[in-house]
């Protein structure tokens, strides 16, 4: 059997159930809260409340997270001491400076958010102001006004 002969047949025989295949582009079907649904198309932001976030990784959340840092470091400091020549200090060492390792990360995960955050906001800020500077009235130029 020839090429085209086989194909034929198996294109015959191909299952023709249920609806055909469909393409859908980053959206959902509008029985599914698509295009159809409330507030489609609306970007709602809220700048204070990035700004707030940013706040509070900057005032709480990194300072808590240094201090907590911190304190690890004495009691691992003399149990490094207490346990010297013991493999137990060799690893308590590691398992530190691993944690210093942790702890510089999340700091800079928590740096990055910040930035990012307060980006945003002034981002989102600064576009509603030039789009509303946009809608403003044209001032006439005219030396002819009234006519």
């Amino acid at each position: 059997m020839s090429f085209e002969e086989e194909w034929g047949r198996h294109g015959q025989t191909a299952p023709t159930d249920g609806p055909p295949p469909q393409m859908r582009l980053n959206q959902l079907p509008a029985d599914q809260g698509g295009s159809t649904a409330p507030g489609y198309g609306v970007l709602a932001t809220a700048p204070p409340e990035k700004k707030k976030a940013a706040n509070t990784i900057e005032n709480v959340l990194q300072p808590g997270t240094t201090k907590a840092a911190d304190a690890a470091d004495e009691p691992t400091k003399n149990a490094v001491k207490a346990f010297g020549g013991w493999e137990t200090a060799a690893g308590l060492t590691k398992a530190h400076a691993h944690w210093d390792d942790q702890v510089k990360r999340l700091m800079g995960r928590l740096d990055s958010e910040k930035t990012a955050l307060r980006g945003a906001s002034n981002l989102f800020t600064g576009n509603d102001q030039l789009t509303g500077r946009s809608f403003q009235p044209v001032q006439s130029q005219s030396k002819v006004d009234g006519i």
